[in-house]
């Protein structure tokens, strides 16, 4: 960076050279042959007659002239020097002002939001290209800001859908249940059931909206101990055995035994199940979600793998911003406000990892990369909990859980 600005320094350093060459040239010229040369005696009699002209006796004025004048010769050249030199500095300074009205023509080019870029004169390069950097990022932000009010605005819209929906029909069960008192059992039954379902969904769409305001609001703070991963993704599959049978899918578990990594058990509760649930809301009916993990190179990866549509490639790089959901659509049925895998990336990535996906015509896949146990977590080897505060201890052979609802 010191040497970013050598050609501004080479250039006012030829300016202050060349106003003390001319103050020299200047000086010296009037020094010989005006102060020194044709004006000496002409000046020294001028100031006689002044003097006598004033009444005073010419020897007197001559004797002041000495001792004003004729003695003081260097002061009044070192005096007149000075005054050469302020007189030539100015000029030259009018050309390094310059240098500051370019800077701010690049300012007011900043402020104007003027789409021209900013182009100032070749000493000033690294200041044209450090105001591009400026203006480029302040536009990049404005961009994201105008995308993130957009997409908050789109989500007041897609949650006043997704509240509405749910809502509508409940109001119109019930309404149908207080009207008809006398509604057969089965039908009053099979409305109650219905009406109970939508309340579950709407208490599902008003659980995202806290999320929504709780992951935006706040700093994620974590509270790291050493977890069992092997149950705790055991857990997670059988906590979600009936939302499996509801699609008619099924579940595999095949994790390392005894893989052990540091976290917030929380957090990363959080982080799997939202991938589990995403994988559900995707996934083709009658296959099999499996999730398996194990160590490598220092690493523990975690795979969540499930048959559905092809995400294509272009959507892989977004599929982990908030409220962006793949399929575009807004059904009450399916998906969520577009938060859970954006959650998890922030989650995972808090936690040292990394998340990502892929997907072809087969499958899709979502790996999660967390770092392994280290030394400083072997001071907490005695604290193993799941995301439930259960405790998670004892030996653990291989584990491997199906969870399927029996063929009909």
């Amino acid at each position: 960076m010191k040497n970013n600005y050598r050609k501004l320094k080479f250039s006012m350093l030829l300016q202050t050279l060349l106003v003390t060459a001319l103050t020299v040239l200047v000086g010296g010229f009037l020094l010989n042959y005006v102060i020194d040369g044709i004006y000496n005696d002409s000046f020294a009699n001028i100031f006689v007659d002044v003097m006598m002209a004033l009444h005073v006796d010419e020897q007197t004025a001559i004797d002041w002239y000495w001792r004003l004048i004729g003695d003081n010769k260097t002061f009044y050249m070192i005096v007149g020097f000075l005054l050469l030199f302020a007189a030539f500095f100015y000029i030259a300074l009018t050309k390094m002002t310059r240098y500051v009205d370019q800077i701010g023509d690049g300012i007011e080019n900043i402020v104007s939001d003027s789409n021209e870029p900013i182009h100032l004169i070749t000493e000033l390069k690294p200041i044209e290209i450090r105001l591009n950097e400026i203006k480029a990022t302040i536009r990049r932000q404005e961009l994201e800001a105008e995308e993130g009010e957009k997409k908050k605005n789109d989500l007041v819209i897609f949650l006043a859908h997704d509240l509405k929906t749910p809502l509508t029909s409940i109001v119109a069960y019930l309404s149908m249940l207080d009207s008809h008192p006398d509604m057969p059992e089965e039908e009053r039954a099979k409305y109650t059931h219905i009406a109970l379902e939508k309340s579950i969904r709407l208490g599902e769409l008003i659980n995202e909206f806290f999320d929504i305001t709780r992951y935006n609001l706040q700093q994620i703070e974590l509270e790291p101990i050493e977890i069992n991963l092997s149950f705790m993704l055991e857990q997670l599959a059988d906590e979600l055995y009936g939302v499996l049978q509801e699609k008619h899918l099924s579940c595999q578990v095949n994790v390392e035994e005894n893989l052990v990594v540091y976290g917030d058990p929380d957090k990363l509760a959080r982080v799997f199940d939202n991938i589990l649930r995403n994988a559900i809301a995707y996934c083709y009916e009658n296959t099999r979600i499996e999730i398996e993990a194990q160590e490598k190179g220092g690493k523990v990866e975690i795979v969540f793998t499930n048959r559905g549509d092809r995400i294509p490639g272009d959507m892989l790089q977004t599929i982990f911003e908030k409220f962006y959901r793949v399929d575009g659509s807004r059904s009450s049925g399916t998906g969520g406000a577009g938060l859970g895998l954006a959650i998890a990336k922030e989650i995972v990535e808090l936690h040292g990892g990394r998340i990502m996906a892929r997907s072809d015509d087969l499958k899709t896949q979502f790996i999660v990369t967390l770092p392994s146990k280290t030394e400083k977590e072997e001071e907490h080897a005695d604290e193993i909990h799941t995301h439930r505060r259960r405790t998670f201890g004892g030996k653990s052979g291989r584990r491997k859980r199906i969870q399927q609802k029996e063929k009909q």
